[in-house]
């Protein structure tokens, strides 16, 4: 499957000159406005280090699916270092289950000042402690909030099993009947799965990875949803030559019956390639996070967290959320 991608608007998605933007999950509220939730840390913090200690989730609004959107607020600021994710947030993606709104996500915490940009700069990965990365669920009646953030994580590492290193990009899928699948990426690119009856839980975690890079392909950055009776994923092509979808980084499209195996169709689902609506092609450094808006049953506008510059998260200068309307 392909998505019908149309001429994303220069002026769209989110965008701010003093940030690092990444990430970017939309949903129109009970105001019938679009509220994109995304990323952000200070761009005078290196780009990659800098989201492990100043990572924040923000929400931006706007009239049009496409944006532009505008900053409103942080949504989950700094609440101490005793709570798991009280120093850092990051990969939200949005979802409502009747008036309740659910906002997934990563974060962390670590004792002590923030570090430096000269530290950040020379860093070494481990001589700051902190606690691994989790993934959480907080819930609100309103897209604006208050949200009730929770005291633990929903999905943690799990010592002594092939998910003990790293668990992260949350992709939830709500079926039909309330339940849901929320997909995680651990460490080598192993794609696990979680299940629960509700939002509220509790969540039953499968011993073995669902998607393994040493079979079909390495993966990562998964957008899963329900339709016509399967489960359908896109996400990025972590494989060496692109051989999942053609193009290094861009975009894979698998489906599944029973949401544990997986067929990948091999054709691109997105392309780093994007049509700006000023005429011009450009291929981007990145195109990642891919998250899907849908209205009356269909999808209107793929965001992405997208990079100027070769590729790489040390190679680029600016970074955003790109809003690409669909057919």
């Amino acid at each position: 499957m392909k998505l019908g991608m149309l001429l994303a608007p220069r002026d769209g998605g989110f965008q701010d000159p003093d940030y690092w933007i990444w990430c970017g999950s939309a949903i129109r509220g009970e105001d019938g406005r679009y509220h994109l939730f995304a990323s952000r840390w200070p761009r005078k913090y290196p780009f990659y280090w800098g989201y492990c200690f100043y990572s924040e989730i923000v929400r931006a609004v706007s009239d049009r699916s496409e944006g532009p959107f505008e900053f409103t607020e942080v949504v989950f600021p700094d609440r101490g270092a005793e709570f798991w994710d009280g120093r850092m947030t990051h990969n939200p993606t949005i979802h409502r289950v009747g008036d309740i709104y659910l906002l997934f996500y990563i974060g962390t915490t670590f004792a002590g000042e923030k570090p430096s940009v000269a530290t950040l700069e020379n860093y070494v990965p481990g001589t700051i402690p902190s606690r691994p990365q989790a993934i959480g669920l907080a819930t609100a009646r309103s897209v604006s909030g208050p949200w009730l953030r929770a005291d633990a994580p929903i999905l943690a590492l799990r010592e002594d099993e092939w998910d003990h290193s790293v668990v992260t990009n949350p992709a939830p899928c709500i079926l039909p009947d309330g339940r849901i699948f929320l997909y995680y990426r651990s460490y080598g690119a192993r794609i696990g799965l979680a299940v629960a009856e509700s939002f509220s839980g509790p969540w039953k975690r499968f011993d073995q990875p669902v998607i393994n890079a040493d079979g079909e392909g390495a993966i990562e950055d998964m957008f899963v949803w329900w339709e016509n009776n399967q489960f359908h994923m896109i996400a990025k092509d972590l494989t060496k030559d692109g051989h999942l979808c053609g193009q290094k980084h861009g975009g894979v499209y698998a489906h599944s019956s029973d949401g544990l195996k997986w067929t990948f169709d091999h054709q691109i689902a997105y392309s780093r390639l994007v049509r700006w609506d000023d005429g011009s092609e450009v291929l981007q450094g990145s195109l990642e996070r891919p998250q899907l808006l849908f209205e009356n049953g269909h999808p209107r506008c793929c965001y992405a967290a997208t990079g100027d510059g070769p590729g790489g998260f040390n190679h680029c200068s600016r970074t955003w959320n790109v809003a690409i309307p669909l057919v």
